[in-house]
């Protein structure tokens, strides 16, 4: 149990004039301004209805949650920091009375006075508010100053009423309902009747009247007295003197059965005094107690007067716990005992130290070797016939019960573990040796390092060493290893063999059992053990076996080999670190290094109460906003962080606190959390739901907190903002992605244009190479009309032969001509060989009729070498006169012209050529091929030059040649 501070107090029972000393003690935690008290001296304490502990001092108020303070002063809304008192109304607020008279309350994270709340507003220079009472179900509250004046506030305004006093609203309960437990009087005049005296009469508080009234109506503190007041009678309930308690008594708190009393010098705690069997423990002592408060869950706080706030858990109430603050010989204990006949505890401590109880509560010490320090700790306890067999790490000793004397048995040097066997031979497991008190057996020395030992019947028994577990029996001087399991090769730290079993206790494995040389079972952390580092172990002989470990113990059922239970400090223990544990008449008995505690342990109290969570502070964008409300709503801040700080109201193990939270009330993905900040870097905007819920050790799930979030868009965040946006980036990458593509298209275009250029050049550059040739041609004709003396034929000749120049260096700038223009070339062509071969042939145009609907392009230069060759070649050579056909027709997209010739034919013709004719014919068909190719580079289509010798093909008995071309063209309307 994580305390601020442990404060172990003895209790002085008092009954009659005789004293005794008493072995219960409380633990008690104090919290103070190093904790976060708002200062040292505490005039009162009061619960809201969250269950928030607020405490008044000189210097504000605190709000305790169990875990932190929150504190308030002038600078948070008080209008004075010195407030003397508290009062917590019906209506949720918790009022403040301070020394300036101005009446302040807090409610919904706020302070509210007269300056930010003009309900509130009174006159000034009124006298202090003394005492507060409120209507029950109603709105209204009432002070009464110490004027005697009666002020109300309604929520809307606040009223001066008439003088009165504390009888007359005391006699009017069922209006004004009292919002102390206690008024500390000095008389019984009554102020609106001063020369009447009411008289006290003696109130049987243990009768069914009595009771309801001392637990229903507020008392009367008068010097060391206790009265209850009801219809102008004083019943007296209480008279310290009864307990020798002569100061006054500041405070009083009634808790069922029991009475709590605080003065100006210690804190009395009457237990059962309703039942008529009081005793009374007196705590605290020399402490100025100013106020005693039992909040809803059963914890006690205690106020005081320079010292903070005492806080006792109601766990507490259950447990009785002895240590070297009242009674023993020091805090540390190694062993416990208790005789069943007589009712005797008996307590083994460090330095030889031996403690006993006895029923009545008186404890005795013994010293047992002379008190010797260091480790001469008491560390077994055994029933051995009538008495008990005590272990110590230099000594074995018989604890006569008779005689209330420990005697020495044998002296033993380092001494870990002793037992008895069923017949009452006694075995004492040292360092190095197992020795058995019979002088028939001989020690048996193992420098291993023996931990324990555990017999098994009267000739054979277990020992537990520090590199495994041996067999041994009177019948040899050895112990033996049989087991090759390695589970049973560790260190072993405790033994105990039950009902044919042995449970095997190791120093960092956990609890191993071993049956029938075999281990059968395994329990570990994994399991629910306490800790894997077992230190010892007990045996209640009602099947349940207690494992002390370093973190607490726990009980394990022998027959189903489960867990039952488990005890830590949280649950109440002095301390983890346990030595011993020790069962009988349903008390449980655990020795630890911090004290002994004793409990009924059916009636270990379970805090079943889940802590409530409440929100705390919300920051977003750097600003921090009181969670006043469940709803948060703010507009996007970019790049903000937001962050939910919250807490729980637990005041039992606050640090134990575990929280889970989601973003869905919906939800069942919990977050776990030991944090009380929930941060998210980057909050986008949308509607939240954070819910959040707590649990305090082993209890169950609070009910869920949640807190709605709404974070608004900006305007640029909006659906139609974010439409706009979506709708300008598509129109943006659409007139991006269509730059692209222009840019692309004109880049081909480019790379298009510029090789269709270089095409075009190269086609006429190729279509200039055929121009010489055909010059030289048509000039040797000239040169031969010229020497055959026909000089107006050469002239003529000559004239055509230029037009026909002029018209040939035209075409070869274009890269197409219509086919009229070609047709008009080739016409003139044809009659220049006409004249120059002496009309040896004649010739025809044969034109498709459809070409005559469309004006069809063609490259220059094409056709012409193909008459060319059908006139030198074809029909030049042969002895009577020829014909020749051209043909052109649309086929596909392409112009189709046949050059058909009734000449000698083109094998024939090969064969009559000359060498530099046949590379004159190569060149020209090549350059025709070429040009085709490269047409096809920039147009797409293909054009295509075939020449047939008909004769050799098989077309009758024609002789002659077919030359057909395909050329693409541009075909236009």
């Amino acid at each position: 149990m994580l305390f601020k501070r442990y404060i172990a107090l003895c209790t002085f029972l008092l009954t009659g004039f005789i004293a005794r000393t008493s072995a219960q003690g409380i633990l008690i935690r104090n919290y103070n301004v190093k904790d976060g008290l708002a200062n040292a001296t505490v005039y009162g304490a009061v619960q809201d209805k969250d269950g928030f502990i607020w405490f008044a001092t000189p210097t504000g108020v605190s709000k305790f949650d169990g875990k932190r303070f929150r504190n308030y002063a002038k600078h948070d809304g008080l209008p004075d920091n010195d407030v003397f008192k508290l009062a917590a109304d019906n209506q949720g607020r918790v009022w403040f009375f301070t020394a300036n008279t101005k009446l302040c309350y807090y409610s919904n994270n706020l302070v509210h006075t007269d300056q930010n709340d003009s309900s509130l507003y009174i006159p000034a220079n009124q006298n202090p508010v003394q005492y507060a009472f409120d209507g029950g179900n109603t709105v209204n509250t009432w002070f009464l100053n110490s004027g005697g004046r009666v002020l109300l506030y309604n929520g809307r305004t606040t009223e001066m009423k008439r003088e009165t006093g504390l009888f007359f609203l005391l006699r009017n309960d069922t209006i004004y309902h009292p919002l102390q437990n206690a008024f500390q009087l000095t008389g019984w005049n009554d102020d609106n009747n001063p020369l009447q005296e009411i008289k006290p009469t003696v109130l049987a508080y243990t009768q069914p009247e009595g009771y309801a009234l001392v637990h229903h109506k507020p008392a009367i503190m008068i010097a060391n007295r206790l009265f209850i007041y009801n219809n102008n009678e004083a019943a007296q309930f209480f008279n310290g003197a009864d307990f020798g308690i002569t100061d006054d008594i500041r405070s009083l708190c009634v808790d069922r059965d029991n009475l709590w009393i605080g003065t100006q010098k210690a804190l009395y705690y009457i237990k059962d005094y309703f039942r008529g069997e009081p005793k009374m423990s007196r705590l605290l002592d020399n402490h100025y107690i100013t106020s005693i408060l039992g909040d809803r869950d059963g914890n006690f706080w205690i106020s005081t007067f320079g010292d903070g706030v005492y806080n006792i858990p109601f766990k507490n109430f259950y447990f009785n716990y002895l240590d070297n603050t009242n009674g023993l010989a020091t805090h540390s204990i190694f062993s416990i005992f208790r005789d069943q006949r007589s009712g005797m505890l008996l307590i083994g401590q460090n330095a030889g130290y031996l403690n006993t109880m006895d029923r009545s509560g008186k404890i005795s010490q013994y010293a047992l070797s002379g008190g010797v320090g260091g480790r001469n700790s008491i560390i077994s306890m055994l029933p051995y016939n009538n008495d008990v067999l005590i272990g110590m790490d230099n000594g074995l000793y018989i604890f006569n019960m008779a005689k209330q004397k420990p005697v020495l048995l044998r002296n033993v040097s380092r001494l870990k573990d002793i037992d008895v066997s069923p017949g009452g031979k006694i075995r004492v497991a040292t360092d190095d040796q197992l020795l058995t008190l019979d002088d028939k057996v001989p020690p048996v020395n193992f420098p291993g390092g023996i931990t324990s030992v555990a017999c098994v019947d009267d000739t054979s028994y277990f020992v537990g060493t520090n590199t495994g577990l041996y067999a041994g029996s009177d019948t040899s001087d050895q112990l033996l290893s049989r087991w090759t399991d390695p589970r049973l090769k560790q260190s072993i730290r405790h033994l105990k063999y039950i009902h044919g079993g042995l449970w095997i206790g190791t120093a960092d494995q956990g609890l191993y059992l071993l049956h029938n040389d075999s281990v059968v079972a395994h329990i570990s952390m994994r399991e629910g053990l306490a800790s894997d580092i077992c230190q010892q172990l007990y045996y209640d002989d009602r099947g349940h076996l207690f494992v002390a470990t370093d973190r607490g113990v726990s009980e394990i059922d022998v027959a189903s080999r489960s867990i039952m239970r488990k005890f830590t400090s949280n649950d109440g223990l002095n301390s983890d670190d346990i030595r011993d544990v020790f069962s009988q008449e349903n008390m449980l008995y655990i020795a630890t290094s911090n004290g002994l505690c004793y409990f009924r342990d059916k009636q270990l109290p379970a805090d079943t109460t889940p802590p409530t969570v409440y929100l705390s502070t919300i920051r977003y964008a750097d600003v921090s906003y009181t969670a006043s409300s469940k709803n948060f709503t703010h507009l996007f801040q970019r790049k903000s962080s937001f962050e939910v700080e919250f807490g729980a109201i637990a005041f039992d193990l606050p640090d134990l606190v575990e929280y889970q939270y989601n973003f869905s009330a919906d939800s069942t993905d919990w977050i776990s959390t030991k944090s009380n900040i929930i941060p998210y870097p980057d909050l986008q905007p949308g509607h939240y739901e954070l819910v959040i819920r707590a649990r305090k050790y082993n209890g169950a799930w609070s009910k869920p907190v949640s807190l709605s979030i709404d974070i608004l868009p900006r305007w640029y965040q909006q659906w139609w903002a974010r439409g706009i946006l979506v709708l300008l980036g598509i129109l943006a990458i659409g007139f991006f992605l269509r730059y692209i593509i222009r840019r692309i298209k004109q880049s081909e275009t480019r790379k298009t244009e510029y090789n269709r250029k270089i095409a075009e050049l190269e086609a006429k550059a190729l279509t200039n190479q055929m121009n010489p040739h055909f010059i030289f041609n048509s000039l040797n004709s000239v040169q031969h009309l010229i020497l055959e003396k026909e000089e107006k034929q050469a002239l003529n000749f000559l004239a055509d032969f230029a037009t026909l120049m002029r018209q040939m260096l035209n075409n070869s700038r274009k890269s197409y001509i219509s086919l009229e223009e070609e047709i008009a070339f080739l016409t003139r062509y044809i009659e220049l060989e006409k004249m120059r071969f002496a009309n040896a042939f004649t010739y025809h145009f044969s034109l498709q009729a459809s070409l005559r609907d469309y004006t069809v392009y063609i490259p220059p230069m094409i056709i012409q070498p193909i008459l060319e060759n059908a006139i030198k070649h074809g029909l030049a050579p042969k002895t009577k006169a020829g014909y020749l056909e051209i043909r052109l027709e649309i086929a596909d997209d392409m112009l189709y012209v046949s050059v058909d010739d009734d000449g000698i034919g083109w094998e024939k013709a090969n064969s009559l050529k000359s060498g530099r004719l046949i590379k004159h014919e190569s060149t020209a068909l090549s350059v025709i091929r070429d040009r085709l190719q490269i047409i096809k580079s920039f147009n797409g289509n293909v054009g295509k030059l075939e020449i047939i010798d008909k004769f050799k093909s098989g077309l009758g008995s024609k002789e002659g040649t077919l030359v057909e071309i395909l050329i693409p063209i541009v075909k236009m309307l």
